[in-house]
């Protein structure tokens, strides 16, 4: 659990998205290409930590219920009220139970004791030493992630730790779990049963990099730096849900949360604030909403070595790091030096790994990871091809129709334009038959809804009344249409589109291409990013060529990585390839995603979406007061949102696919939600040395 995040880019044909991308911090969603894996898992805790961290047994996908973690900063961050916030003097019962932990959970209950050694998953033994090094697409001026400003370089927040512990990279830790945070910078924390406030009891030898301490005060300074110079979604939800900071003391800060509204995300979110360190803010002058290419210091286990602007970022672990013993750290941060190389795109990335300027590579590309890795290193043994399980939901990607686009307001364009898109036909022709469709923001966990609501799905939905379209409560869940998996151009499909076209007003004029009811052309527009991947290029433009065959102006715009950020941030598109986090449970992050307050300028809501009914559901689902009530509240929420039809949903697959230069070793038994390769993964000084004997690295 860290800071909190947002991941917007190119999607990866392989699987969830983004392609070769790197999750940067919500509070500046910088649009960066790098490690397709690492976002997928960022897109992963932020969805996992809207949920009400209530699952107490880990489950596979094919089982009952995953239990996904929390890592980087959850999506209880990612906060925006549906409910009136009215904050009072947080009296305390005197019979109020104080509850006392070494960790935080919604309901108390945690895996690890208080005395736990290390996480069961890592290699406590494992050696530290060596590097690891991985691509990057795109460019980078900024080693800010934190401002809309510029485009952060890769991995710039990881130097930064909070209250309750994260991962190396923003993964999971633990990554064995579900909506369990343990402390990092605290030693305890406390708070009552009612959760109006927490206290934070902090520990005495947290050090920044430069050797000053962490105090209460620098938290509080990072809390209200976030509130001053953070995004607007983000601090205007936060000043609504957190009224007041008291610092008790040097190492003791306690946190009031309104009244009458969710419990929800309250204690992970303060606990989840990145520590900045006030002595250099005040000293430099420096803003967060600024880019710069210097950076504040730390308090984590990684710092900054050397940086040189769109080619490479390059880490070194602290030696003087403070918490190298700490039960949470054992078995983790095992490289001395992480490097980031990057590269215009990802055909000039993938021929450096062959080279072996880079050692290890998370592959998004199904031709890739279908044809590309037959090279002799591979071959030879120098190179390890691997499919590592993961244990998580798919990330809800896909094509987002901008709702603001006129033509994109009515319901039966967004359904005609999604008739365009060949799932079959794509994935025989260009994924290698390697993914299955992708239908549900709870893909393959009992929290899908499918059929007709029944049983207490049906009755949440009919207590909310008329804001139920009557074809939700009889009809079952919106699925994706099937096609004719031997040819592009489904003649089905396309005749339906038509009838729909022709039903929204939108018929074909004397040029052969459709027009509005206001006479003007029907244009859309499809922006994608030129350093994505040549598989993402060739599925856009086949969706296209039948958007085409319409009679609709498809345009294909491929910006640089530049223009694409700019582009994004202020929604300049149509249609663009993004994410939604999957569901599992609830939490306050869900308004934020996909509710209305802030659908017009928030950057973690890439559609738009502004929907009473989604925001009722949210709203009716914090106030759950039972699992059951709370499943069917998710399960109503995946059926509104596939009818609400805001994107196109595509593919998942379940394993991660890496190559790496055979120097790495790993646990033996996965945890299901991380793949860890910058956190828990170790280097081989043996093996490496054959590697460069044999020439196989440079």
């Amino acid at each position: 659990m860290s800071r909190p995040f947002f991941v917007s880019a190119p999607c990866a044909v392989g699987g969830s998205p983004p392609d070769n991308i790197f999750a940067t911090c919500i509070l500046a969603p910088s649009t960066i290409s790098l490690d397709f894996d690492a976002v997928r898992i960022a897109n992963l805790r932020m969805c996992l930590m809207t949920s009400a961290q209530s699952r107490t047994q880990t489950q596979t996908r094919t089982a009952t219920r995953a239990k996904p973690p929390f890592g980087a900063l959850h999506l209880g961050a990612l906060i925006v009220a549906g409910t009136a916030l009215v904050w009072g003097a947080a009296a305390l019962a005197q019979d109020e139970k104080i509850v006392k932990s070494h960790g935080y959970s919604f309901y108390g209950n945690l895996t690890y004791p208080a005395d736990y050694t290390h996480f069961d998953y890592v290699n406590p033994d494992a050696p530290k030493g060596g590097e690891i090094s991985f691509s990057a697409l795109g460019t980078f001026d900024s080693m800010n992630p934190y401002s809309r400003k510029g485009r952060g370089g890769a991995l710039s927040y990881m130097m930064y730790e909070s209250l309750l512990g994260e991962g190396t990279g923003n993964e999971s830790a633990p990554a064995d779990v579900y909506g369990e945070q343990y402390c990092l910078l605290c030693e305890s924390l406390e708070y009552p049963e009612s959760k109006a406030w927490v206290i934070f009891h902090m520990r005495k030898d947290a050090k920044f990099s430069t050797g000053d301490p962490v105090t209460a005060h620098d938290i509080e300074f990072s809390h209200n730096l976030l509130l001053d110079q953070g995004l607007q979604s983000y601090a205007d939800a936060v000043r609504k849900r957190i009224p007041k900071v008291e610092v008790i003391d040097d190492y003791t800060i306690k946190f009031y949360f309104a009244e009458d509204i969710s419990r929800r995300s309250l204690i992970d979110q303060v606990g989840g604030v990145p520590a900045w360190s006030k002595k250099w803010f005040d000293e430099t002058g420096a803003r967060l909403d600024e880019s710069r290419l210097t950076t504040s210091p730390g308090s984590g286990p990684y710092v900054v070595d050397k940086v040189d602007v769109n080619r490479r970022i390059t880490y070194k672990r602290n030696p003087e790091y403070w918490g190298n013993d700490l039960p949470f750290n054992v078995g983790r941060n095992n490289f001395d030096t992480i490097r980031v190389e990057y590269f215009g795109d990802d055909t000039a990335a993938f021929e450096s790994f062959k080279a072996g300027e880079y050692t290890f590579r998370s592959e998004g590309d199904s031709r890739q990871w279908a044809t590309g890795y037959d090279f002799p290193k591979v071959d030879e043994g120098y190179v390890v091809k691997e499919e590592i399980a993961d244990g998580a939901p798919p990330t809800a990607s896909g094509i987002v129709f901008n709702l603001a686009s006129e033509p994109f307001k009515d319901v039966r364009v967004r359904q005609a334009v999604a008739l365009a898109f060949n799932f079959e036909w794509t994935n025989e022709s260009l994924q290698y038959g390697l993914f299955a469709p992708r239908a549900s923001f709870s893909q393959d966990t009992p929290l899908m809804a499918k059929g007709a609501p029944e049983g207490a799905e049906l009755t949440f939905l009919q207590e909310l009344g008329d804001l139920v379209p009557p074809e939700m409560m009889s009809e079952e869940a919106v699925v994706p249409h099937t096609s004719d998996a031997s040819r592009l151009q489904d003649r089905r499909n396309l005749r339906r589109a038509m009838g729909l076209l022709d039903e929204a007003g939108y018929a074909v004029g004397d040029t052969g291409k459709r027009v509005g009811p206001d006479g003007k052309p029907l244009r859309l527009t499809f922006l994608l990013n030129s350093s994505g991947s040549p598989t993402l290029r060739a599925v856009v433009e086949n969706i296209m060529a039948n958007v085409d065959a319409m009679g609709i102006e498809a345009v294909l715009e491929n910006v640089d990585s530049a223009q694409y950020t700019s582009r994004e941030r202020d929604r300049d598109y149509d249609m663009v390839f993004d994410s939604y986090p999957s569901l599992l449970g609830t939490g306050t992050g869900l308004a934020q995603r996909f509710g209305s307050e802030a659908a017009t300028y928030s950057l973690f809501n890439p559609a738009g979406l502004a929907s009473p009914l989604v925001d009722a559901i949210i709203e009716k689902s914090l106030a759950a007061q039972t699992q059951e009530e709370e499943d069917a509240s998710i399960m109503a929420l995946d059926r509104a949102l596939r009818h609400e039809f805001f994107m196109i949903p595509v593919w998942y697959k379940p394993t991660f696919w890496v190559a790496y230069y055979d120097q790495y070793e790993h646990p033996k038994e996965q945890p299901a939600y991380a793949l860890g390769y910058l956190d828990f993964w170790w280097y081989n000084a043996e093996k490496a040395e054959k590697l460069r004997a044999a020439g196989a690295l440079r």
